[in-house]
Formats: structure tokens, C-alpha cells, sequence
């Protein structure tokens, strides 16, 4: 029971990172690979104030989304002025540095070494020691960003993000701000990003830069894809499939000499044939669309 409670808090913590890329990716079309960096900006900033000053996750929490905030949209402002490939390999390199901030500032983030000893999550003085706790505490936060997108999205700001993924001059010719809107949606994302690095630091209770790399950034853009870049169901059930699809391959008996590499060659496959299907499933749905409008 302990096992799946831990894989159902991961597959929240999952939830929220790409939900929150999503409303880059998906509804302003921008590609953004430093998701890890505000996920590890969130995670250090709570583990650095709790081991040092002993504040409260939610004080923690709110510094980590102002902190992720600045940073984001200083990054937006240097990224807004690019487009396409230029805007991934930016966000990339924004992703190595915060990534060796991390690995390298060792008199205040240890370095390599990592942080140990981050209490449990606790609210009002009041510890979230068990995993049961923890699962409910990340789903309300899971379901928060979730309502949150959803009015996002459904606002005449989220109907400016989904006019400038498709057509970014046309926006623009309609007198939208659209550097604004790219601006703000990037901010809100590396904020919303940074809840889902606090609650992992207290729940592992210790984190190092491993966690936070550009293969972390990739992982996340991989649920989005799989699960949809506008469809925030759909990633929940996403993060839901990349997360325990690892861990069943555990249960498939290899040889220890070779489990490890099989499970990762079975993985790749596994992700190939989704999107391969997902790709075949939207190319239908657009050639009905398209008949059905001829028809009329």
C-alpha cells in the first residue's frame, strides 16, 4: 500500500509540472525545456528557508512563486524576442544554468551533495508525516492548478494564448499585445511549476541537482505531448501512464544482468507507439473535420 501511495504522489506532483507546461506549449506555443529549473527553484528555495530559518512549507511556498515569478519573467523578456527553434535553445540554456547553479554554488545550495533533512510538510505547525496525508495534501494541489488552468484558459487571456499559438501575426493584426500575452503565460507557468518542486522536497525529505536536469525538462514535455498540449485530462492520464509504465516493467522477469537496459529499450517502444497512435488518431479526426465541412 505504501508503494502505490508513493507512485499516486508522484503521479500528482507529475500532474501539476505538466499542466503547468502546458499552458506554455500548448495554448501560446512556445516549446519550453527550463520547466526542471523552476520545478528545482521551488524545491531548493523551500529546503534552503526550512533547514536554515525553520519557516513553514507555506510562507516556503509562497517565496518559492515570487522567486520562480522574477526569474521566469526576466527569462520571458529575453525569450519573447525569439521564435520557434531559437526559443528552445534559450529556454535549453536557461535550463544548464539554473541546473548548475544548483551543482555548483555549493556554500548555499551544498552542491552536489544535495540537501538533507527537509521536514515533512506541515500546516499550522501541524506535520503531514504519513503517505496517505501527503497524496491528499498533493492532490488538492493538483486539483487547484487544475482550476486554475481550466479559468485561465477559458478566459478571454486563455482565447489570446490559443489565438497566438495558431496564428501569432493575425493576433497580433487584431491589436493583441502579444509579447505581453507570451510574458505572463510563461510567468504563471515557471509560478505553478515551483508548488510542485515544494511539495517534493518535503516529501523525499532531501534533493540534489539530479533531479532538475534538462532530462527532467524532456520527461515533462513528454507528458504534455502524450497526453495533449491543450487537453489537461488527458495529461493527468499522461503523467499517469509515463510514471507507473517504468515501475511495471519492474514486475517483467528478466535477468538482473539485463533487466535494467530492457525496461528502458520496452519504455522507449511503449512511448513510440503512443505518440505514433496519438499522431494517426489526430491526422483522422482532422481528415473528418474536413470532409464534414466540404459536405456542408
Amino acid at each position: 500500500m505504501e508503494y502505490i501511495l508513493h507512485l499516486l504522489i508522484l503521479i500528482c506532483i507529475y500532474t501539476i509540472l505538466a499542466q503547468s507546461l502546458s499552458l506554455v506549449a500548448g495554448y501560446s506555443g512556445q516549446v519550453s525545456l527550463a520547466h526542471a529549473g523552476f520545478y528545482g527553484i521551488g524545491a531548493y528555495t523551500t529546503a534552503l528557508l526550512s533547514v536554515h530559518f525553520g519557516t513553514p512549507p507555506l510562507l516556503n511556498m509562497l517565496a518559492a512563486l515570487l522567486l520562480s515569478g522574477i526569474i521566469a519573467y526576466i527569462v520571458s523578456k529575453v525569450a519573447v524576442k525569439t521564435v520557434d527553434d531559437y526559443y528552445i535553445i534559450i529556454t535549453l540554456g536557461i535550463q544548464v544554468v539554473m541546473f548548475s547553479i544548483m551543482n555548483n554554488w555549493q556554500s548555499v545550495t551544498n552542491g552536489p551533495l544535495g540537501i538533507p533533512g527537509i521536514p515533512a510538510f506541515s500546516i499550522f505547525g501541524l506535520p503531514i508525516e504519513s503517505k496517505l496525508s501527503f497524496l491528499l495534501l498533493s492532490a488538492f494541489f493538483a486539483g487547484a492548478v487544475w482550476w486554475l488552468l481550466s479559468n485561465i484558459t477559458r478566459s478571454p487571456f486563455g482565447r489570446v494564448l490559443r489565438a497566438l499559438s495558431e496564428d501569432e501575426i493575425y493576433t497580433q493584426s487584431l491589436g493583441k499585445n502579444v509579447a505581453e500575452a507570451k510574458v505572463v503565460s510563461f510567468v504563471i507557468s515557471g509560478m505553478l511549476a515551483s508548488i510542485a518542486g515544494v511539495l517534493y522536497a518535503h516529501y523525499i525529505s532531501y534533493i540534489d541537482p539530479t533531479s532538475f536536469t534538462v532530462d527532467e525538462s524532456i520527461f515533462i514535455m513528454s507528458i504534455v505531448i502524450i497526453g495533449g498540449m491543450r487537453h489537461l485530462k488527458g495529461i493527468f492520464y499522461a503523467a499517469a501512464f509515463l510514471v507507473l509504465l517504468p515501475e511495471a516493467l519492474r514486475f517483467v522477469g528478466m535477468p538482473s544482468a539485463i533487466a535494467a537496459n530492457m525496461r528502458q529499450i520496452f519504455y522507449g517502444i511503449a512511448l513510440i507507439l503512443v505518440v505514433y497512435r496519438g499522431g494517426n488518431l489526430v491526422s483522422l479526426g482532422t481528415a473528418r473535420k474536413a470532409t464534414q465541412q466540404e459536405q456542408n
